[in-house]
């Protein structure tokens, strides 16, 4: 039933509960893969550049904030892809997962950027919002 599984991901201690659920879920289908979204929105971009300013650094770094929920599910002996996105969080993550034609995206609560959170809407009530499929939002 849910075998195709998309996880929003940011390194937030959120992002790891994610994962946790996510492998769960894997598990329970017995043959579940796990694609794990990472969005860097245009400010994240621009701060990367401004303090790493070389793009293989740059990507290293980022890649690097997923490790602790790479771990997750390698521990788990889940299957599992790593996608980095550019764009708005919500909107890309939404057209990723209609697109690709997830089962379920599950996402946390909360994420990093807490201020635009406040400023406009969390990312997870957007994309449980404009979905094509189910989404879990994780506390």
């Amino acid at each position: 039933m849910y075998r195709h599984i998309l996880v929003a991901a940011d390194g937030s201690e959120h992002s790891l509960r994610t994962a946790e659920r996510a492998a769960e879920l894997a598990l329970l289908q017995g043959d579940g893969e796990v694609t794990i979204v990472y969005v860097v929105d245009g400010e994240q971009s621009k701060s990367d550049v401004l303090a790493e300013g070389d793009k293989s650094l740059i990507d290293q770094r980022r890649h690097e904030r997923l490790e602790p929920v790479e771990k997750i599910l390698e521990e788990k002996q889940v299957p599992f892809r790593v996608e980095i996105k550019h764009g708005e969080p919500g909107p890309t993550i939404v057209n990723y997962a209609n697109d690709e034609n997830f089962d379920i995206v599950i996402i946390g609560s909360r994420g990093l950027n807490t201020l635009q959170e406040m400023v406009l809407g969390s990312v997870s009530h957007k994309v449980a919002k404009r979905a094509n499929c189910p989404v879990m939002i994780v506390k």
